[in-house]
C-alpha cells in the first residue's frame, strides 16, 4: 500500500487549517481581469480557469486541502513571518499547498504546548514552468500565465504540494512562517499522529 492510498484510507487523520486571516496576496486572476493578480514583482498570476473552485475541498496525492477563494480578493499567504495558530495536537506532517517566485529553501518554526520550538525546512519549487526540485508533488497547473495586460500562452504556472515533518512528540500549537516573500502558501493541512 502506498503512502497516498494509506492516507486516503485514514482521511480522518487530516485536518485543514483556516488561514484566511493571514491571506495578504492575490495570485489567481480571471482571463477578463489579468491585472487583478500580483504573485511576483512582474504581477504575474495563475489563470483561474485552470484551477479548482474557490473554497472547494481538493485532494492532492490523498491529502485534503481547502482551496482558497478564487477571484474574490487575497488567496494566499505571502510569507512575512506570520504566526498561524493550529488546533493543539500531535501531528506527523504539515502539508502545504504552495508556490514560490523562485526555487526557495527556508525555515518554519514549530511551536509546542510545552514551550519548545523546532525549526524545520520548507522547500518550494518555482511556479514558473519548472520541475519540482524538492520531491514535492505538482498539485495544480495553470496552462497559461497571466501578465497584467495579456495572457501568455505556452508558459504554465505550477502550484506544489509539499510537506514538513513534525518530529517532536508534543502538542503542536503554532507555525511561524519564514520572512521570505518569494514563498506563497495557499492552503495548509495537518496530519495527526495515529493513536
Amino acid at each position: 500500500m502506498t503512502d497516498a492510498s494509506a492516507l486516503r484510507g485514514r482521511s480522518g487523520l487530516c485536518e485543514t487549517v483556516d488561514i484566511s486571516d493571514h491571506r495578504n496576496n492575490t495570485a489567481i486572476s480571471p482571463a477578463t481581469n489579468t491585472k487583478a493578480g500580483a504573485f511576483n514583482v512582474w504581477r504575474n498570476s495563475f489563470a483561474a480557469e485552470y484551477l479548482p473552485e474557490g473554497g472547494s475541498l481538493v485532494h492532492v496525492d490523498g491529502v485534503p486541502f481547502r482551496f482558497p477563494p478564487v477571484c474574490e480578493g487575497p488567496d494566499n499567504v505571502r510569507c512575512e513571518g506570520q504566526f498561524i495558530r493550529v488546533p493543539e495536537g500531535r501531528y506527523d506532517w504539515i502539508h502545504v499547498l504552495a508556490a514560490s517566485e523562485r526555487r526557495s529553501e527556508d525555515t518554519v518554526q514549530l511551536t509546542f504546548a510545552d514551550g519548545s520550538v523546532d525549526p524545520e525546512a520548507l522547500r518550494v519549487s518555482d511556479f514558473w514552468a519548472a520541475p519540482g526540485w524538492f520531491g514535492e508533488v505538482k498539485a495544480f497547473e495553470s496552462l497559461v500565465m497571466h501578465y497584467p495586460h495579456h495572457v501568455q500562452r505556452g508558459i504554465p504556472a505550477v502550484m506544489w504540494a509539499q510537506r514538513i515533518p513534525v518530529t517532536r512528540r508534543a502538542g503542536l500549537t503554532g507555525i511561524l512562517l519564514p520572512r521570505n516573500v518569494a514563498v506563497h502558501v495557499f492552503a495548509l493541512t495537518l496530519q495527526r499522529t495515529e493513536s
